[in-house]
């Protein structure tokens, strides 16, 4: 820590709780809750992707849940010492980062929803999805992840405040590039919506299937929960180092703690291989979707028959 602490690496008389970062010991409980959480939706997200061979997804989603587990484990080792670097530095880097992937499981799905539903009612072609929000997340991603290893390092509060900078700046840009996507997705919906009587009898029927609805559910309310953790984050961020905001437990707990379990939950219960079919069926070549031929060029959702 910067300052007359630059000595601390445990709690003394001296270097006590209160002049760190977090000004506080992370709760044993709360970071045992969440490790224990993400750990068996990890689990159950290898499992699906396994059974429904949903690679891409799957990748996204076990990397999300293994970055939650490492960080909330670096609080764990932070409760016992707060002052400990390795432990400071597991939770921000890893934390920071960890919901990107979420994210990106979300950005896959709308790809495969224009195919089902008409990709004569998107405003971009179906495969163009792909390509440009999962760039636009791995580049968020990459400034996240870039700033919280300089801030987790830093040595002076110059170097600490450009890993803050850098951190803060990759999650204003996943929520421009979450807010651009909730835009397009909405006008596809509302253009489907227009056209709904023109849809193939399969793509009437999935709508009505009750797997399907509450794959949409979920999906609509990872979006929701992700945002909402995104827009806490840019405010603790944007205070500095060690403000209110900071060092205020219970509000990282839920907006940066639950509302991400809420959203992996979503993701886990409600999963494309077994709510939304068409985004894992993919056949060799090219593949027959509910509306026609789909575009095999992406490695995200693939299954070796229909």
């Amino acid at each position: 820590m910067p300052g007359p602490y630059d000595d601390c690496v445990d709690v003394t008389d001296f270097c006590v709780v209160e002049a760190t970062t977090y000004g506080y010991r992370p709760s044993l409980g709360a970071s045992s809750f969440f490790i224990a959480i993400f750990a068996a939706c990890m689990g159950i997200q290898f499992f699906q992707g396994m059974r429904w061979r949903t690679w891409f997804y799957m990748s996204a989603m076990t990397l999300g849940c293994l970055g939650e587990v490492v960080g909330y484990a670096g609080r764990v080792i932070m409760h016992g010492n707060p002052w400990d670097d390795i432990g400071f530095q597991m939770q921000i880097c890893c934390l920071i980062i960890a919901p990107s992937f979420f994210a990106a499981a979300i950005y896959l799905t709308l790809k495969h929803l224009v195919l089902t539903f008409g990709p004569e009612h998107s405003r971009l072609p179906p495969k163009w999805y792909t390509w440009i929000f999962i760039g636009c997340d791995l580049f968020s991603l990459i400034l996240q992840g870039a700033g919280g290893g300089v801030a987790a390092s830093a040595s002076d509060q110059s170097t600490q405040d450009t890993g803050s900078n850098l951190m803060l700046a990759g999650i204003v840009w996943q929520v421009v590039t979450l807010i651009v996507f909730a835009a397009l997705a909405g006008d596809f919906v509302l253009r489907v919506s227009r056209a709904r009587s023109s849809l193939t009898l399969a793509a009437s029927d999935l709508l009505k299937d009750m797997k399907f609805r509450l794959f949409v559910v979920g999906l609509v309310t990872a979006y929701l929960t992700i945002t909402i953790r995104c827009i806490y984050r840019i405010a603790e961020l944007a205070g500095g180092w060690g403000n209110d905001i900071m060092q205020n437990e219970a509000e990282f707990i839920v907006l940066e703690g639950v509302v991400v379990v809420i959203a992996v939950i979503c993701q886990t219960a409600f999963h494309p291989g077994y709510c939304f079919p068409q985004m894992r069926i993919q056949g060799r070549g090219s593949s027959k979707g509910i509306l026609g031929d789909k575009d095999a060029s992406d490695p995200e959702m693939t299954h070796t028959s229909v």
